[in-house]
């Protein structure tokens, strides 16, 4: 038994860390399901602001960290690892921004109130931010392990 345990630890050194890069590879596209959600609403000018914005170049900067960083868990990097735990801390935080915001914001629009972001909407978006950082905690948690498990088995096999 523990000479297949060697034999799966032993792999790791020759196999990139593919089911962590692929758990990355679901956040960004769980991002990317709530942002074309948020940007194609129809609401008049409600999202024409400094939040949408900010909105956007937040989008841009998780989906870079986040390619950039399965890149790195790949290769069984720990600094990459350890980095999607903020992330994923980042997209729970993202969830009182925009969706919050915009659920709550009721104006008038062709002589009815309407709301900015409707039920359906808002627990669709707050859905896809969740399975995003859940995604992004999976990578960096399976990554850290993994990485560990390498680094330790290098270390068994430079002391024999």
């Amino acid at each position: 038994m523990t000479r297949n345990i060697d034999i799966k630890k032993d792999r790791l050194r020759y196999t990139k860390n593919s089911s962590s890069a692929t758990q990355a590879y679901v956040a960004i596209l769980f991002n990317v399901l709530y942002f074309v959600s948020v940007y194609t609403s129809d609401v008049g000018t409600y999202y024409y602001n400094k939040t949408i914005g900010f909105s956007v170049i937040c989008n841009l900067l998780f989906l870079l960290g986040a390619f950039l960083c399965s890149e790195g868990v790949k290769n069984y990097k720990l600094g990459y690892c350890i980095a999607f735990i903020p992330m994923g801390v980042f997209q729970l935080l993202r969830i009182i921004s925009i969706p919050m915001k915009a659920h709550g914001y009721v104006f008038l629009l062709d002589g009815s109130m309407t709301r900015v972001m409707d039920d359906k909407q808002f627990i669709y978006t707050c859905v896809c931010l969740c399975y995003s950082a859940m995604a992004c905690f999976a990578a960096g948690i399976t990554g850290i392990r993994r990485t560990k498990m390498l680094r330790d088995y290098e270390k068994s096999l430079s002391n024999q």
